[in-house]
């Protein structure tokens, strides 16, 4: 079966747009233009992902996000936006968003971070992990530990919750230790990107790893800053 897209948008052109552009691209989806309607959207058919404006009647985007998320709900989440600001954006991501679009936004560009965040949210199908990826010892950086069979972190022996994105984009750190790894390609090899995509959105997530994991985000120990160049991982500084 196709990948279904919820899109949660008010305004109607906006939504009947998508919806034409999804089932082009191969998708199917159902759209709701009010925020209290998602839940019986999502019980009448779990959607894949979920195209989220955050400007909607009753209920706004970030309240239905952060809903969704304390209710356990992980399905991936594209916030869509007319809000240009910092705040809006950091506020996504730290409810669980996996990605945030400005409007107005490039169709293409969209649909290529829809097929992106659904590659990166879909596990291979009956492909077993292989025996030495299921046994691999934990990644461990002073007080951080990175579980990839089971996909946990912990930081001082408490879990710490990363959204899928979170995590794979910290796995690509970890894997590319000492590295100065650009924020062009962290979008093309984490986010799936080969063309567009803005640097604002590494360094908002890159923000939101230090939040969880460092001790003083101000003043990072492995998350560490390259100016002019982008990121590196280092295992202790």
């Amino acid at each position: 079966m196709s990948p279904h897209i919820l899109v949660v948008e008010d305004d109607h052109s906006i939504a009947t747009g998508l919806a034409l552009n999804l089932r082009l691209e191969g998708y199917s989806s159902t759209a709701v233009a009010d925020g209290d309607k998602v839940p019986a959207a999502i019980e009448e058919r779990r959607p894949d992902l979920i195209l989220l404006d955050l400007s909607l009647p009753h209920t706004d985007g970030l309240e239905v996000l952060a809903r969704l998320r304390t209710a356990g709900d992980r399905t991936p989440v594209i916030v869509l936006s007319a809000r240009e600001g910092e705040h809006d954006k950091v506020a996504a991501l730290r409810l669980g968003a996996d990605d945030y679009v400005t409007k107005p936004f490039a169709l293409a560009e969209l649909m290529a971070r829809v097929a992106a965040v659904l590659r990166r949210a879909t596990p291979p199908a009956a492909v077993e992990p292989p025996r030495d990826a299921a046994q691999e010892s934990p990644l461990v950086f002073e007080d951080i530990e990175i579980a990839v069979a089971t996909r946990t972190v912990t930081r001082g022996g408490s879990e710490v919750r990363l959204t899928h994105l979170e995590f794979e984009l910290l796995l690509y750190f970890v894997r590319h230790p000492a590295q100065v790894l650009s924020r062009t390609r962290l979008l093309r090899d984490v986010w799936g990107l080969k063309a567009g995509g803005s640097p604002r959105t590494v360094d908002n997530f890159v923000a939101q790893l230090r939040s969880k994991l460092e001790s003083d985000p101000d003043h990072p120990r492995h998350l560490l800053t390259v100016r002019g160049s982008g990121y590196r991982w280092s295992a202790s500084e």
